[in-house]
């Protein structure tokens, strides 16, 4: 690691997230929803930032901020880092944001010495990864690799709002042909690498400040209705009812169990019911209809895709035995995204200069460098999350060593590609 660095790198990463968490939809937690007033001031605040950073700053079409630390050749290669800012409702204030400041604060180490790097370093922050507004989560990075949906456009909020109106309330052009000019051009690119907080417990019981993603879980996710037949609680015997609930129960059960085994434990297998519902429910009827949501994501597609059609037709059986009816419909497939082995390499490297340990796990989250994988290599350097991992929450906490290590960490990987570029 450069003996010269002497900035506090993770002091400054604390204090500018704490003073980003100030832009909040609801003034008694933190939630940030795309292109609402308090998400449009909060990307006005980073933009600032990076310009502070001798940076070139930009507003995409979707209302990603980017800024660029030049490299001194117009057409030099880019190297592009980066997370979203927006958050889901009552998150924490390092989701997203870590992967933000922390290449904003070592382009402003690097503008502060004169250095200069050999490609262009573009630090995007991503105006919407977690889909809280519209149900349309990486639409700001999908939009970056010129994969994104146009029928999202017409997409409404709780408001009635549709996102092609809110991008024109916010000065954003609100047209396809925009949108479409926000893709980047692979041919020039290095690579992307993203500084993210764990979300979870691992580098923490391990004791470890820092870690290699080796992979990006995918996810699929369904919805699922179990409809049986509503009765009266005090006069249908138990044999005779067809409970929506008790069924939809069961396999909820079924998926903790197949999801839980222990064969699939280094696969990162999960499963989750994360909603569930009796519309029109009473206390004395018995439930004539039941909805859950179904999340299931492993760190390589087969594993998930086997638990998938094993709950299916588990779900089927268990349907039949009770004499309910069952409607499955699909609501997302996102595949795993596997992280380029010589960025891993080079990042480990980059670990293994500062003195620690190198620990390499995969996120059972998904994030933006999933989908920048669809067009050029990426890497992932996770950190340590307080708490006991808990993430998504206000309780979600790092310190502020932990950060001053990511960015040195980061800081060498920068210098490393220089390097390797010769």
């Amino acid at each position: 690691m450069d003996p010269k660095v002497d900035s506090n790198f993770g002091t400054e990463i604390i204090l500018l997230a704490e003073q980003l968490a100030g832009h909040s939809d609801d003034p008694e937690a933190l939630t940030l929803a795309y292109l609402t007033r308090a998400h449009q001031t909060a990307g006005a605040e980073i933009a600032g930032s990076m310009i502070e950073a001798g940076m070139q700053v930009r507003i995409d079409a979707v209302g990603n901020v980017i800024g660029r630390y030049a490299a001194a050749d117009p057409q030099a290669p880019i190297l592009i880092t980066g997370s979203h800012f927006d958050t889901v409702r009552h998150g924490g204030r390092f989701d997203g944001r870590l992967g933000i400041l922390t290449p904003l604060v070592v382009a402003r180490h690097l503008h502060q010495r004169g250095e200069r790097l050999p490609f262009h370093l573009d630090v995007v922050a991503f105006a919407e990864e977690e889909g809280l507004r519209f149900r349309s989560a990486f639409l700001a990075s999908s939009a970056l690799v010129g994969q994104f949906d146009f029928a999202l456009l017409d997409h409404k909020d709780a408001d009635g709002i549709t996102m092609r109106e809110a991008m024109c309330a916010a000065g954003l052009p609100g047209t396809e042909e925009a949108i479409a000019a926000c893709a980047v051009n692979p041919r020039r690119l290095l690579g992307y690498i993203e500084v993210h907080i764990e979300q979870g417990p691992v580098l923490l019981e391990r004791g470890l400040p820092v870690g290699v993603v080796t992979s990006i879980a995918g996810n699929v996710r369904k919805r699922v209705t179990v409809s049986g037949l509503a009765s009266h609680a005090g006069t249908t015997p138990m044999a005779m009812r067809r409970d929506a609930l008790a069924a939809a129960s069961e396999m909820v059960l079924a998926v903790e169990r197949r999801c839980g085994d222990p064969r699939y434990a280094a696969q990162a297998l999960v499963g989750t019911v994360g909603m569930a519902a009796v519309p029109q429910g009473a206390a004395n009827v018995v439930p004539g209809r039941c909805e859950f949501s179904l999340d299931v994501r492993a760190a390589d597609d087969a594993t998930r895709d086997a638990a998938v059609t094993d709950l299916d037709a588990e779900f089927a059986r268990i349907a039949e035995r009770r004499g309910v009816e069952l409607s499955v419909s699909q609501t997302m497939r996102v595949p795993c995204a596997a992280c380029s082995p010589p960025l891993m390499d080079r990042l480990a490297g980059s670990i293994d200069a500062a003195g620690l340990p190198v620990l390499r796990l995969a996120s059972g989250a998904g994030h933006d460098a999933m989908v920048m994988a669809r067009v050029t290599d990426v890497c992932m350097l996770f950190v340590r999350c307080g708490n006991g991992g808990i993430s998504h929450n206000p309780a979600e906490t790092m310190t502020a060593e932990d950060a001053d290590i990511a960015a040195r960490v980061l800081l060498d990987f920068l210098r490393r590609t220089a390097a390797d570029l010769g």
